[in-house]
C-alpha cells in the first residue's frame, strides 16, 4: 500500500465503538465505524477513495476534474470539496435523475460554486463521452473519476479502512457495508481477506446492479495493483434496494428512525439506512449470535436526507 500515492483529505482513524442500545434492542453486539465523521463537509466513504484518486490526478498533471452520479450524489459533492481542496477545478456531469432542486447535497455544490451539468441519460458511457466533449470544447485535459469511484484504485481506500479495524483491536465475526457502486464493498471484502479473516462482509445491495460480477471484478484488479495473489471471495450481497436506487424504503426508514432515537446518529435514505434495515433484518433473522460482534461501516451520506419531502409520510416510521 506505501507504494501508492495518497493524498491527506480526511481525519484517520475514524471513530469506531459499540452501540449499546441497539445492541440491547438486536440481541447482539453492534458496533459502528463512523466513515461519516472523516473531516471533509459531512463525511462519508468517498473521501477515502479520493485520497487515492486525487493523488494520481495531480501526480500526472490534471487540473480539471469530473465526475457522475444521481442529482443527490454523496460522492459528486465530496469529490468537489476534495478537488477545489487541492487547488484542482471540478466540474459535476450528474444524470437528470432524483432532485435537482437546491436542496441537500445540491446546495452545497452551489456554495462551493461547482459548475453542475445534468445529462438526460440512465447510461454512464454516455455521460463519459458528454465529459470529453466538455472537455475538448474547454481545449483541457479532463481527469475522469467514475460514478463512486469506484475502481481499483478507489477501492485501496477500503483497504485501508479494514486495515484501521483491524489495528483497532477488537474481533468482529460480521461487518455490513451498504453496496452502491462497488468500489466500497470491493475494498472492504479484499480488505477484509487480507487483515480481517476471521470476519465475515456482508455487502448490502441498494441498486439492482449484478455485484456478483461487478465486485469481484474490482477486487481483482486491485489485487493486482497491489500485486497480491490471494482467492477472491465471493462476496455476501444481501439485497435491500427497496422500490429502487436512492428511493426511500420503508425498511430504510424504519432503520433511519431507530438509529436517530436509539443512538442520536444520522443514517440517510439511499445507502446507510438501507443497509442499516439489512443488518436488523439479519439479526431478526437469527443470523447472529448473542455473543458476536457485528461491525457496521457508517459511510455517510446525510446531505441526501434533507433533499427529501417528507411532507405526508408518517411522522413515526415504526421500528424495524
Amino acid at each position: 500500500m506505501n507504494h501508492f500515492e495518497k493524498a491527506s483529505l480526511g481525519i484517520f482513524p475514524t471513530p469506531l465503538y459499540r452501540l449499546p442500545n441497539i445492541s440491547n434492542d438486536l440481541g447482539t453486539n453492534v458496533w459502528i465505524k463512523r466513515d461519516d465523521l472523516c473531516g471533509v463537509a459531512l463525511g462519508g466513504n468517498k473521501v477515502r477513495k479520493l485520497e487515492y484518486l486525487l493523488a494520481d490526478a495531480k501526480r500526472q498533471g490534471y487540473d480539471l476534474v469530473m465526475t457522475t452520479g444521481q442529482a443527490q450524489s454523496n460522492h459528486a459533492m465530496l469529490t468537489a470539496a476534495c478537488a477545489l481542496r487541492m487547488g484542482m477545478d471540478c466540474m459535476l456531469v450528474l444524470k437528470k435523475r432524483g432532485i435537482t432542486a437546491r436542496k441537500g447535497n445540491q446546495i452545497l455544490n452551489y456554495l462551493m460554486g461547482v459548475d453542475v451539468r445534468y445529462v438526460d441519460t440512465d447510461r454512464y458511457d454516455e455521460i463519459y463521452e458528454e465529459m470529453d466533449r466538455i472537455g475538448r470544447q474547454m481545449g483541457r485535459r479532463v481527469y475522469k473519476i467514475p460514478c463512486g469511484g469506484s475502481n481499483a484504485l478507489g477501492s485501496l481506500g477500503y483497504i485501508d479502512c479494514m486495515k484501521e479495524i483491524a489495528d483497532f483491536g477488537q474481533h468482529f465475526d460480521h461487518l455490513v457495508c451498504a453496496c452502491g457502486s462497488g468500489g466500497t464493498a470491493a475494498g472492504s471484502v479484499l480488505g477484509a481477506k487480507l487483515y480481517l479473516p476471521d470476519t465475515q462482509v456482508m455487502c448490502a445491495m441498494v441498486d439492482d446492479d449484478p455485484f456478483d460480477v461487478i465486485v469481484p471484478h474490482i477486487m481483482r484488479e486491485a489485487a493486482q495493483l497491489l500485486g497480491v495473489d490471494v482467492e477472491i471471495p465471493v462476496p455476501e450481497l444481501l439485497d435491500v434496494c427497496g422500490p429502487g436506487y436512492s428511493i426511500p424504503s420503508e425498511e430504510g426508514n424504519a432503520a433511519i428512525a431507530m438509529m436517530l432515537r436509539r443512538e442520536g446518529i444520522v443514517l440517510d435514505t439511499c445507502y446507510t439506512g438501507k443497509a442499516f434495515a439489512g443488518l436488523i433484518r439479519q439479526a431478526r433473522a437469527g443470523a447472529y449470535k448473542p455473543e458476536d460482534n457485528v461491525l457496521f461501516l457508517h459511510t455517510g451520506g446525510a446531505g441526501g436526507l434533507f433533499a427529501q419531502d417528507w411532507e405526508g409520510t408518517e411522522t413515526s416510521p415504526r421500528f424495524a
